[in-house]
């Protein structure tokens, strides 16, 4: 609404909520803080975890920040967008999401000091753009290389990821798993190396401990043979890999076929029967003696499979398959005519095993594969989720390491040095900027001490202590000690972290709080109300009234 000549102009529709000014700033602000004080006391090996409980009563017990966050069902519009974040963070990295809100919480509450202090949005804006780029900058200057060989290393980078999740206590023996399979899968480029972990597949399946997850050389597939005659065991498997239906196709048109004899329906069922018999003498001159089809198999194909010795499997994921053909090095084909020997996958051993209560098959011992399996076990469902989530989030940070060949050791280590150096940065900057880049070095302190509150540490006593020891000449890699409650050399401990989860961090966190600050007007529309639809006797009723 807007008054001209002191009449009321309605110029939004009725219902409409208007925040203008410090209001919209201070709601936004308000919205996104209660986000990030959400999942703030997560982060870090001490931290607690959630237990989100949806409409169904379903059930999920995790610390893993983003899904804390995709799990929570988020109205405001300011508030989604530090969703955004950890979402973007999770693709980007697969780490590293609680520290990100976080920031973008603090880097918001640091604003809003400025803001009391009448100093306007664009400056704040301008000031933490300088800042952020700065601290990338100085990330980069700070980490250290890492060489796809050095295996110590790199397993230190995946136990750092799960520590503090319920993986904690086989992190030793989930991180060899986690370091294998991500060398594993590896493609060497002119620039470097890229890791695809999407050729990583994971199954998990309840029972016994997590130390009997195992890693297979080739793929898990959660079928089970299509005919039980198949037999149940393949060594020296050599695998045809089909993208079409060994089912006789329907015409494309409607068509009608009129049969007036017995001998007419007899010659009928005669042909589809020579068909698939026809289907399945192709595979078998091949050489074939394991089937992996992405489509069904009709019951004759499968008898005939069978009587041939060949186990089969149908219905395979499109993912699997493309896994299947990395890891036996086999060609996926669309028409069964073009089968040859040549195209055929190989693997030490095929079989059917039954975990738990299900039935799996295992395509295993293939030469070199380049695609691998990961089998999670655990106790109980919740328990493997989560697993499944930290050796995910191990798997990313291993390969970000790879791809990138930068570490920096964490801890709160590297956020320290980083509000140590931006201050004297501060300094250099000059003018109102300058406010803005020491409260963007304030909340990349907000780290080490949200480390240090969630293990029950004295913050102020850790903050004073990292500030006096980055100050010496060899302190840069000093960070907080959660479980012996004092500062400690990050790098003797083996606490390491790839350089991208804390670039992207900053990227993303000060880009989503600057989004937020630069608004200034903020107009939601009244809900619309949806009626139930009516069922067709209703309708009838109303018409009759009329």
């Amino acid at each position: 609404m807007s008054a001209l000549g002191g009449r009321q102009v309605l110029v939004l529709p009725e219902g409409t909520r208007r925040l203008i000014g410090r209001d919209a700033q201070r709601m936004n602000i308000l919205a996104a803080r209660v986000i990030s004080e959400a999942v703030r006391t997560t982060l870090g090996p001490r931290g607690m975890d959630k237990m989100l409980v949806d409409s169904l009563g379903d059930v999920v017990i995790t610390n893993d920040g983003v899904t804390i966050l995709k799990e929570m069902e988020v109205e405001h519009p300011a508030a989604k967008m530090l969703v955004e974040v950890a979402k973007t963070q999770d693709e980007e990295v697969g780490d590293g999401t609680t520290t990100a809100v976080v920031l973008a919480g603090e880097l918001l509450h640091e604003a809003e000091r400025l803001l009391d202090q009448t100093i306007h949005p664009t400056v704040i804006v301008s000031g933490y753009r300088m800042a952020a780029e700065k601290a990338q900058n100085l990330l980069s200057e700070i980490a250290e290389p890492i060489k796809i060989d050095d295996e110590v290393l790199l397993k230190k980078i995946a136990m750092t990821a799960m520590t503090g999740k319920k993986a904690e206590g086989s992190r030793e023996r989930l991180a060899d798993l986690v370091v294998n399979a991500v060398k594993q899968i590896v493609d060497k480029t002119d620039g470097g190396y890229i890791a695809d972990i999407d050729y990583i597949g994971i199954e998990k399946k309840p029972g016994e401990s997590t130390d009997d997850s195992q890693l297979i050389q080739g793929v898990i597939l959660d079928k089970e043979r299509a005919h039980p005659a198949m037999p149940k065991r393949v060594k020296n498997a050599k695998i045809a890999l089909l993208d079409c239906a060994l089912e006789i196709k329907k015409t494309e048109t409607d068509a009608e076929i009129r049969v007036t004899s017995p001998d007419q329906l007899r010659a009928f069922l005669d042909e589809e029967e020579a068909m698939l018999k026809k289907m399945v003498d192709q595979v078998v001159a091949t050489g074939a003696n394991v089937v992996v089809c992405q489509k069904g198999i009709d019951d004759l194909a499968q008898h005939y499979l069978a009587k041939a010795g060949i186990y089969a499997v149908r219905r395979a994921k499109k993912s699997d398959m493309e896994k299947l053909s990395r890891a036996t090095g086999g060609k996926i084909l669309t028409n069964l005519d073009d089968l040859t020997a040549d195209d055929l996958g190989k693997a030490g051993l095929v079989e059917e095993r039954k975990i738990g209560e299900d039935k799996m098959t295992f395509i295993k011992e293939c030469k070199d594969p380049r695609a691998v399996g990961i089998l999670i076990r655990g106790g109980t469902e919740h328990v493997i989720d989560e697993v499944e989530r930290a050796v995910h989030d191990a798997l990313s940070v291993v390969s970000a390491a790879i791809e990138d060949g930068k570490i920096i050791y964490g801890g709160g280590a590297p956020d320290i040095e980083l509000a140590k150096q931006l201050r004297e940065y501060a300094e250099t900057v000059g003018g109102r900027e300058a406010l803005a880049v020491n409260a963007f070095a304030n909340a990349i302190e907000s780290i080490p001490r949200t480390l240090a509150e969630n293990a029950g540490l004295d913050s102020i006593d850790i903050l004073v202590d990292l500030r006096a020891k980055h100050e010496k000449t060899d302190g840069k890699n000093i960070g907080v000690d959660v479980y012996k409650g004092k500062t400690a050399d990050m790098k003797k401990e083996g606490v390491v972290e790839p350089l991208r989860m804390k670039t992207q961090a900053i990227k993303s966190a000060s880009e989503a709080a600057i989004m937020i600050l630069r608004i200034d007007d903020m107009i939601a529309a009244s809900k619309k109300e949806i009626s139930p639809p009516k069922g067709p006797g209703e309708e009838e009723e109303e018409a009759g009234e009329e």
